[in-house]
């Protein structure tokens, strides 16, 4: 782990990237700046309604396009600036039409379709709180969600209202308004409620610290958790948007995060509609060939994406992307997890430019540790803090928490709250979240170290790492070394109990085309890892799998893998969508 590295690139004829020098930027950084960035609104106050769209069109910048759309049978439409504040403000208007005041909320069951985006910056503009959720999810954690949040207004398509809406609508008694997108029984049409309204509406005057976004997040205890996020984020957004992921208003930027996952609000609205640039949006799910298609056409210069889906174009090899001009391509980032070693190098080589990992989780509500344009990559590791982020590696005493110092130390990630982004809350759970913060510090619950050049590192969730023979062991490192080897495509670990050792290691694999299980195999990688690992770390046994059980938001369900490996309980796994 962390023996390459890939050394940063000189600046080409595109230009410096936007933190070209980290130490420098860090020394000089200061959140009143960035704030003092934003437009504003006449009068005071920040909505993220206006600084991510209406401030463009106050600017001059209105006939930019803003998102284009790229449906299943491949029609491309293209929004502007302008007509996308204009649709905000008709949907701003029939929310107050329906009588729904500022700081009710306001659901999102929707993918990638035109109306999710005009429905989030309606809503922020009238001064509602967004939430958006999982179009798969199925009733049970919709009605989980709703029974927390009480919305006033659900907005989704008529199939998902039938399917997952209508057998549970007796159980929601605060759900005064459904909205159809695409008409039909059940709710009020669209269409109908934005032919009526008018193209301009007065943006609420929301204060930096008023609610605007209720993002869901079950950890690994089950309960779904609502993370309160204020209109102040787009300060964080904006900001990270250009150092994390070295966005510039002409990039054609793509991210391919669900619009239900923080990320998909985060980045998938917020942040690069702040700057200005425009968001590729393509309503079709995974499909390798589809997505190197849409690359090369739109000429996409900025990509974040996912862990799962690098190693599912891992896995569909080298071919299709030698068929496809990428050469728009300058920056490529991923979040979701941690980036196995092994992928960042395939990007070096297959893709012609390396994969920027990142850190941050639905609570911070913004990348929080990255690695950046202008920065050496150590792949495996998280990167470095954003300028304005304060991080340590600390461990917890009877006292409290104290920093760790030594380098390569695991001890679990912390971070000084005060950033714009991080979340005010859990929604009516004031107990839960006052747990996350010890002296002074927000507890993440990873576990990480860092090392003598200031790099962060992964090793696991608190409740995955594995205690055996006295030894602690981070899944991720392990998964890590097997995805070395060239039959693996996945890997996930978990601890099974033994009597002697308390807990052996042990590995699920999914395997790459043209490779079969067999014991040879089987015997090949246990000795691969007992090699790279030593045997203290390396997994006692191997099981192969067509495929490994993800959280919507690419995460190996290690909990699923381990309450099958051991007949326990699976609980419902619908709703674990974690940290970013």
């Amino acid at each position: 782990m962390g023996r390459s590295i890939i050394h940063k690139r000189p600046v080409g004829d595109e230009g410096a990237p936007n933190l070209a020098n980290y130490a420098e930027a860090c020394h000089a950084f200061r959140w009143d700046a960035a704030r003092a960035e934003l437009a504003g609104l006449p009068g005071g106050g920040i909505n993220i309604a206006h600084e991510a769209v209406d401030r463009h069109v106050a600017e001059g910048r209105g006939d930019r396009v803003a998102l284009r759309l790229i449906a299943r049978d491949w029609r491309v439409r293209d929004i502007r600036y302008a007509e996308l504040a204009t649709l905000g403000s008709r949907f701003a208007h029939a929310l107050e039409t329906l009588g729904v005041g500022r700081g009710e909320r306001v659901f999102t069951l929707l993918g990638r379709v035109p109306e999710l985006y005009v429905a989030a910056l309606g809503t922020w503009k009238r001064g509602a709180v967004l939430c958006p959720l999982f179009s798969v999810f199925g009733p049970e954690p919709i009605r989980a969600r709703m029974a927390i949040a009480e919305p006033a207004v659900l907005v989704t398509t008529a199939q998902l209202y039938r399917r997952k809406v209508a057998p549970i609508r007796d159980q929601l008694p605060y759900l005064r308004t459904v909205i159809l997108v695409d008409g039909g029984e059940g709710g009020l049409d669209w269409k109908t409620l934005l032919d009526a309204a008018p193209d301009r509406y007065e943006t609420a005057r929301t204060a930096a610290g008023d609610l605007a976004t209720l993002h869901f997040t079950s950890g690994t205890t089950g309960r779904p958790k609502g993370a309160m996020h204020v209109h102040e984020a787009v300060v964080a957004h904006r900001i990270t948007a250009r150092y994390a992921l070295d966005l510039h208003e002409d990039d054609l930027f793509w991210c391919t995060a669900d619009p239900g996952w923080v990320t998909g609000t985060s980045y998938g609205i917020v942040g690069p509609l702040s700057i200005g640039c425009t968001l590729i949006v393509d309503e079709e799910e995974f499909d390798a060939e589809r997505w190197y298609r849409i690359l090369e056409e739109q000429r996409v210069s900025v990509w974040y994406t996912a862990p799962t889906a690098i190693r599912m174009l891992m896995r569909a090899g080298t071919d299709l992307p030698a068929r496809h001009d990428l050469s728009a391509l300058r920056f490529i980032a991923s979040v979701g997890e941690p980036l196995n070693p092994e992928a960042v190098l395939w990007g070096e080589r297959t893709l012609g430019l390396p994969i920027h990992d990142n850190w941050w989780q639905t609570e911070t509500g913004g990348i929080m540790i990255a690695n950046y344009a202008a920065m050496d990559i150590k792949p495996g590791s998280m990167g470095r803090p954003l300028p304005g982020i304060e991080a340590a590696v600390v461990r917890r005493t009877e006292r409290g928490v104290e920093p760790v110092d030594a380098p390569d130390t695991q001890g679990e990630l912390a971070l000084r709250p005060g950033w714009p982004a991080m979340f005010r809350g859990y929604l009516k759970e004031d107990a839960r979240y006052a747990k996350c913060f010890v002296d002074g510090w927000y507890l993440s619950g990873d576990l990480a170290r860092r090392d003598a050049d200031g790099y962060y590192w992964f090793v696991g969730r608190a409740d995955d790492v594995i205690k055996s023979a006295g030894h602690l062991i981070g899944p991720f490192e392990v998964e890590s070394v097997l995805m070395e080897h060239p039959a693996v495509a996945e890997a996930g670990v978990i601890g099974v109990p033994d009597a002697v050792a308390l807990e052996t290691v042990k590995a699920f694999v999914a395997l790459n085309p043209g490779f079969e299980p067999s014991e040879a195999l089987r015997s090949e990688l246990l000795a691969h890892a007992r090699k790279r690992l030593g045997p203290a770390v390396a997994p006692r046994a191997i099981d192969f799998r067509p495929s490994l059980p993800r959280t919507r938001s690419g995460k190996i369900m290690r909990r699923l893998l381990k309450a099958r490996e051991l007949g326990l309980p699976e609980g419902d796994l619908s709703t674990l969508e974690e940290s970013a």
